[in-house]
């Protein structure tokens, strides 16, 4: 093979490993095509981790979507203008610390900023956390490396244009 033909099958072979983009008006890059089918398939009530890179995701739930390198916050940007947060009930809800651990305040202030909202956020104890994963429509593994950087979030109904 000469060094052409070998520069086009690495470049061929690189691209088929680049995940793909998305690349739709409107949509963010980092919202994969296989989470964007997630959010579709979701209905009303139903609810989405966004898991830290050492939550047992695979464990509790058997529809998991990797987004290795990405954090929680750029991801729940990336969906805040696709998704409606639930109005019936709290719509967004982390993991509470272990007795005597801390949280880091900063993690709540950027999922707030990402996902634009100022409501309650409830806390739930780790297992029952685990619990509600298991319950989750999926679960989606990201590279955040934040303690305690895990978040649920609900899915409500978007409002009927008049």
């Amino acid at each position: 093979m000469n060094g052409i033909s070998q520069c086009a099958v690495f470049a061929v072979s690189a691209l088929a490993m680049l995940p793909a983009l998305g690349l739709l008006k409107g949509i963010s890059p980092v919202i994969s095509p296989e989470l964007l089918k997630i959010l579709a398939e979701m209905g009303h009530g139903d609810e989405i981790v966004f898991a830290d890179a050492h939550f047992p995701a695979h464990s509790v739930n058997g529809r998991v979507i990797r987004a290795d390198g990405l954090s929680c916050a750029e991801l729940l940007k990336g969906l805040s203008p696709l998704f409606e947060l639930d109005s019936y009930a709290p719509p967004v809800i982390m993991m509470a610390p272990v007795p005597g651990d801390t949280l880091d305040p900063e993690v709540e202030k950027r999922y707030r900023a990402a996902l634009g909202f100022d409501g309650k956020i409830e806390q739930v104890e780790r297992f029952a956390f685990y619990e509600r994963a298991k319950k989750a429509y999926a679960v989606v593994l990201t590279g955040e490396t934040a303690k305690y950087g895990n978040i649920i979030i609900k899915k409500g109904v978007i409002p009927v244009a008049k």
